[in-house]
């Protein structure tokens, strides 16, 4: 259900803004889409794991106020993150 430490270290870097950089909003919103993509894989299989529905929601949720919150401060990086992840909105 997780992703692995591999697909995670891909993804920060190939969203870092810079050598080293995990906390950026972008980096946040990558590896959030990730976990999120993994979930909703897993129930297409597990339709009444509600437990982790309510996680998969919580993930949800936390990656809109992040993406608000790029938005806000930089449209460019915020219309940029959504185009490479394919998120639409």
């Amino acid at each position: 259900m997780s992703i692995t430490a591999e697909d995670k270290d891909q993804t920060i870097k190939d969203f870092a803004r810079a050598e080293g950089d995990t906390g950026s909003p972008e980096v946040q919103v990558a590896v959030l889409t990730k976990r999120i993509a993994n979930l909703t894989e897993h129930f297409k299989t597990h339709k009444k794991d509600n437990h982790s529905r309510r996680g998969l929601l919580k993930l949800v949720a936390t990656r809109r106020k992040l993406l608000d919150y790029l938005r806000a401060k930089d449209e460019g990086r915020y219309r940029d993150l959504i185009g490479k992840l394919g998120i639409r909105r």
